[in-house]
């Protein structure tokens, strides 16, 4: 009967880690509370018009920096105007926000 106690302490110290592993894995995936279809539906809706819109914004963006670059690149003296109205306007948000968290 000894022997047979120490033949299972022997098998358990021996486990493969990638058995352990694995095994380990299944049991958390046990526990895991998965998405119903129609909360996985309105998270991906979620995702895809969070996606869609900020590429369109970040596409607005890159056209009208590349148009200010131009302009002062030619010299343009309304994209240069808009260029330092913009600055300004910035470093007044800036300074604005801070005041107000201090």
């Amino acid at each position: 009967m000894a022997k047979t106690k120490n033949k299972k302490k022997a098998k358990s110290k021996k486990e493969n880690a990638l058995i352990r592993y694995l095994r380990e894995t299944r049991a958390e995936l046990r526990r895991v509370r998965w998405p119903t279809r129609e909360e996985a539906l309105n998270l991906t809706k979620i995702v895809l018009v969070v996606t869609i819109s900020m590429s369109i914004l970040l596409g607005l963006l890159d056209r009208l920096f590349s148009f200010e670059l131009q302009g002062i690149v030619t010299n343009d003296p309304i994209a240069i105007g808009v260029t330092v109205v913009v600055v300004v306007a910035g470093i007044l948000v800036f300074v604005i926000l801070n005041r107000q968290s201090a």
